[in-house]
């Protein structure tokens, strides 16, 4: 693709339309793609990039607003120019307050709409410059996995081999290693980055309601069924579907689910008619499935459905290299947002984060300097400020093996926090940035009994 050629998208159900329209800016020296639904435009904008689009209002199915509102919220700096037939002050008013470059009345002529596109296309070049210009400034372009890691750095490649594909994907990791930033990276570098992501945390919701919340319901399906209601299937059409915490799903939904997903097919709560969905499936899973499949708590087929291209993702406390990184990020992330001038940690401060196992990873970091940035009052994290504990070595000191352990560390900060809350596992979940089911886990796995 020559990006020195304006790239244009015509979309109109009208073939008329399209061909004239089409052959007048392919004259002009346009690189023109046309698409006859708001459906297949957002298709096509999966697959390549365009600098302007001329879209119709009045399409059945996806109308032109609908379509503008989807693509903008991708790419807010797209360029788009609405026509319609059906003209009224307040439809022009309405798309240019929701982001339209520029519209056009039917019948129209051509003249004005090369014009019209004329700008936009000097537009985009200038912003196409700049966006260049900052970048060759910047030595690099922004950073969406932080860290220098090897372990992320293949994550990362994993990333960009299958996020162009439409094979299913099972994330693994503890929680709180960034599983869903993952998913969300695969669905904004997929072809169907224009649709929507719809996120389902699996393990949150009873079973009653995660049936519901996965295939939808009918009106009066259910005690409180007031109005029908869309499944987040149905929703995720044209997009991707993120099942956080898979292994959490009850049984009766595990059939439900893998018929959908082989047929992708639906049928809401209380209805009897199916229908069609599209979208990718993204899973993720901090639990062992494998497990779970031979003690008969994860149906066998489901695993093998999903569990297709899988990605790894490390625990913090295997990428040490990587926590004041990420700690300098959240201190630029968080200051920005609170209107502090916290510049970073002290020594001794830093010396704790890196000696510390973080069992809840990035989440528990990302609280912890959050709360550090709260009570902080001066310009710099100091270990008072810091709602973690543990030994911080000495110059030259050699610690014991069980000072070592990374799961002795854990297990000992694990029983502390459990201790300063009276057992109370939520409150100890919060405070350790992981959700009740992990610590449940980790204090199976750590033999933890609350003793009186």
């Amino acid at each position: 693709m020559n990006d020195t050629v304006p790239q244009l998208l015509i979309v109109d159900d009208e073939l008329h339309v399209r061909e004239s329209l089409s052959h007048w800016f392919a004259e002009d020296g346009y690189d023109v793609v046309t698409a006859d639904s708001g459906k297949r435009a957002l298709a096509l904008l999966g697959r390549r990039s365009f600098d302007i689009v001329i879209t119709d209002i009045r399409m059945p199915g996806m109308d032109g607003l609908e379509l503008q509102r989807r693509i903008l919220e991708v790419d807010p700096d797209l360029a788009i120019i609405v026509i319609t037939a059906y003209a009224s002050v307040s439809t022009a008013i309405q798309a240019l307050k929701k982001g339209a470059y520029d519209y056009l009345a039917k019948p129209f002529d051509p003249e004005d709409l090369t014009r019209v596109v004329e700008k936009a296309w000097e537009k985009q070049r200038l912003r196409k410059e700049n966006v260049l210009l900052k970048e060759r400034l910047k030595g690099t372009g922004p950073r969406l996995i932080v860290g220098d890691n090897p372990d992320m750095a293949q994550v990362m490649e994993l990333v960009e081999s299958v996020a162009p594909t439409e094979t299913t994907v099972l994330i693994r990791g503890e929680s709180g290693t960034g599983k869903e930033l993952v998913a969300r990276l695969i669905h904004t570098r997929s072809p169907r980055a224009f649709g929507p992501m719809v996120a389902v945390n699996c393990g949150a919701l009873p079973e009653g309601i995660l049936e519901s919340e996965l295939f939808g319901h009918e009106k009066g399906a259910f005690t409180g069924a007031s109005a029908m209601r869309k499944g987040k299937l149905e929703l995720a059409d044209g997009g991707t579907l993120f099942l956080d915490e898979i292994g959490e799903i009850p049984p009766k939904v595990q059939v439900e689910l893998l018929r959908a997903l082989e047929d992708k097919k639906v049928t809401r709560l209380g209805g009897s008619q199916e229908i069609q969905v599209d979208f990718r499936i993204v899973c993720a899973t901090n639990s062992d499935l494998e497990e779970a499949v031979s003690e008969g708590g994860f149906r066998e087929d489901l695993f093998y459905r999903i569990n297709v291209f899988v990605i790894q993702i490390p625990p913090l406390r295997d990428r040490p290299g990587d926590i004041l990184l990420i700690a300098d990020h959240y201190v630029r992330t968080f200051s920005a947002a609170m209107g502090r001038q916290v510049t970073g940690f002290s020594s001794e401060a830093e010396k704790l984060m890196k000696s510390y196992s973080w069992p809840g990873n990035v989440r528990e970091l990302a609280n912890a300097v959050e709360r550090a940035l709260v009570v902080c009052r001066g310009t710099t994290i100091d270990l008072e400020h810091l709602p973690i504990s543990g030994h911080i070595p000495g110059p030259g000191e050699v610690e014991s093996e069980d000072q070592t352990s990374l799961d002795a560390m854990e297990h000992r900060h694990i029983e502390r926090i459990l201790e300063r809350t009276g057992f109370n596992v939520s409150q100890a979940a919060r405070l350790l940035g992981i959700d009740r089911a992990t610590l449940y886990n980790k204090m199976r796995k750590y033999g933890i009994e609350r003793t009186e």
